[in-house]
């Protein structure tokens, strides 16, 4: 009888390590990214007239919009930001960040700095710096 009772506490106490860390796991966090700003720092001649877009694991985000993320601690954040030089030949650029989860324990702010280059014509070669910068929160 006391064999049988041993068997039973040893399995007993090894499906509860077992268990465990399956139902920590399972813990969702949530999270805050706000687009804060989107500015244009410099502009050596590239174009007037400009489209920008970002994104938050794949979300569309605008400036002043914030999108709530419900995510594991192991999971990332995935910043995206994009900027485009409207004209006949479009000049673009795309930069991200990847931040993960388990590193926000309180506010971040992350600037993405994109750079697009003149393709065509005399000011071939100047560039544009765009950035964006994201509020990630608990």
């Amino acid at each position: 009888m006391k064999k049988g009772l041993k068997i039973m506490l040893v399995f007993s106490l090894f499906f509860a390590i077992l268990v465990q860390p399956v139902t920590a796991a399972a813990k969702t966090i949530k999270l805050k990214v706000t687009l804060v700003s989107v500015e244009l720092v410099e502009n050596n001649h590239v174009g007037n007239d400009w489209y920008t877009i970002a994104y938050v694991n794949d979300k569309e985000i605008e400036e002043g919009s914030t999108v709530t993320l419900s995510l594991k601690s192991s999971d990332s954040i995935k910043l995206e930001a994009y900027a485009e030089e409207q004209d006949k030949i479009p000049d673009s650029n795309t930069s991200s960040s990847t931040i993960k989860v388990s590193s926000v324990t309180k506010t971040i702010n992350k600037s993405i700095k994109v750079n697009v280059e003149e393709n065509r014509g005399r000011y071939s070669g100047n560039t544009a710096e765009w950035k964006f910068t994201f509020k990630i929160q608990k």
